[in-house]
């Protein structure tokens, strides 16, 4: 089993940009059922990247003291399959 999870990071809210403290995290878009293939997303050394799906803006900010800015686009995969 891993040691840590992937974040799980979505734009529902149709923000400009998501500012997040991880490098790579997966993007589902939106909010199921509207979400886009889950994807993983690998920024490298850039500071930004764009979701291919969704054209979600994803800033890295390493000053952050949670997953993301703003904090409702955070997605849990595992409370959503709970409640299915």
């Amino acid at each position: 089993m891993a040691a840590h999870a992937t974040p799980h990071f979505h734009n529902q809210p149709g923000v400009p940009r998501v500012r997040v403290s991880a490098r790579e995290f997966m993007c589902v878009g939106a909010l199921p059922p509207f979400d886009h293939p889950h994807i993983f997303i690998d920024m490298g050394d850039a500071d930004e990247a764009i979701c291919p799906y969704c054209s979600t803006l994803y800033v890295f900010d390493a000053s952050l003291r949670g997953p993301c800015e703003p904090p409702e686009c955070v997605f849990d995969p595992q409370s959503t399959s709970a409640a299915a």
